[in-house]
């Protein structure tokens, strides 16, 4: 649901550039003391280009009624909204004393708005440090250039290390498609271990059930032998078939979810990997396992 902005301008509203500065912090009028009733400020951030706006939370502590209700309308709160299709769309609302997880922009622009409504002695109000930054929070692998959001993992480089969906562990940006590529050696395969999974959707994953997912293949090609993943998963694993494989995340323009966090390793193509105690294999072994039980089964003589 979209929510409508007020016009009125207000004396604590900032804007930031990134033309001016890529990085820097941000906190509500009076912070660290307690910030006045009836606060209301707005901080536009504006990037450019294929910048996304990053924002992490270091203190947050809002007025908030002692009715432990967890609903943040029409008491002190901070909103954030991106740009989707010509508008303004809130996309969370956070209120109380519990820390946001970090924020992400569908694109160049993010707005938070304050509204400080009661205050009180205790309500010191919210401080965070903010970034223009071309890499989607990704941290690990060597950006290309030719992608919107691509990173390339080589096993010549390092043969295991970590990857995360953006902005990991706040929640993924809306309306981003992101790519990671794994280059091995020859006769070398990728393993992947899923420690944590997240991505809004319902099985089989796909555009008319409005869900985002994580797809797997051994081509740049979209690859029948792997079902996409959405939904919440335990950890669990996925092989590649040889030195090439790719993963891909794509969230779209409605609800997210906290993304994934992963391990890559490069094994030699006679290495197999050890399975650890409550991990799934949720690739196209534990199909063709389930198939071939129900064949033996079949197979079985009655009576």
């Amino acid at each position: 649901m979209t929510e409508m902005l007020s016009v009125s301008a207000s004396t604590c509203d900032q804007v930031f550039n990134s033309d001016a500065t890529k990085s820097g912090s941000v906190a509500s009028p009076g912070y660290p003391g307690p910030y006045p009733a009836r606060s209301h400020c707005r901080y536009d951030f504006q990037g450019r280009g294929k910048e996304r706006v990053q924002i992490i939370f270091s203190d947050f502590r809002l007025y908030h009624p002692t009715d432990n209700s967890r609903e943040c309308e029409s008491i002190d709160s901070l909103v954030a909204y991106v740009h989707i299709d010509g508008r303004m769309e809130k996309i969370d609302n956070f209120c109380g004393s519990a820390v946001p997880k970090p924020l992400m922009s569908n694109g160049p622009r993010l707005l938070l708005e304050f509204r400080g409504i009661y205050s009180s002695s205790h309500s010191r109000g919210f401080k965070a440090t903010y970034t223009f930054t071309e890499n989607f929070g990704v941290t690990s692998g060597r950006q290309l250039d030719d992608f919107p959001c691509a990173f390339v993992f080589n096993s010549s480089d390092e043969r295991q290390g970590s990857f995360a969906s953006p902005n990991f562990p706040g929640f993924y940006p809306r309306d981003t498609e992101c790519h990671y590529f794994f280059h091995g050696k020859n006769q070398e395969k990728v393993h992947l271990h899923f420690n944590y999974f997240d991505v809004e959707g319902v099985l089989p994953c796909e555009a008319i059930s409005a869900s985002d997912y994580v797809e797997f293949s051994n081509f740049m090609a979209r690859d029948r032998k792997y079902s996409r993943h959405c939904g919440q998963f335990k950890e669990f694993h996925i092989e590649s078939d040889r030195k090439f494989f790719r993963v891909t995340f794509r969230s779209n323009d409605r609800l997210d979810g906290t993304g994934f966090n992963a391990s890559y390793q490069f094994l030699d193509e006679v290495d197999s990997y050890t399975v650890k105690p409550g991990e799934k294999n949720t690739g196209t072994s534990t199909i063709a396992g389930a198939y071939l039980l129900v064949v033996l089964l079949l197979c079985l003589p009655l009576g």
